[in-house]
């Protein structure tokens, strides 16, 4: 899954660690996210969207509605 969670927390000056301890998740967590090793559990996305005031969808992209421009 495509997220633009990595340039979300440049804009906002945050280190990787800062972003994780805003949403109760590791370092490590928001790395693999940000790199797409891992896709957040939907409680983590709603986390997410509200803490940068958007919805999900505007922040993650599912890869395969990409490839199919749904």
């Amino acid at each position: 899954m495509k997220n633009r969670l990595k340039v979300l927390r440049a804009e906002r000056d945050w280190s990787q660690a800062e972003l994780g301890s805003r949403l109760g998740v590791s370092r490590q967590a928001v790395n693999a996210i940000e790199t797409g090793k891992y896709d957040p559990s939907l409680p983590l996305a709603f986390r997410i969207g509200r803490l940068f005031d958007m919805r999900i969808e505007e922040i993650f992209e599912d890869e395969g509605d990409a490839a199919h421009g749904d």
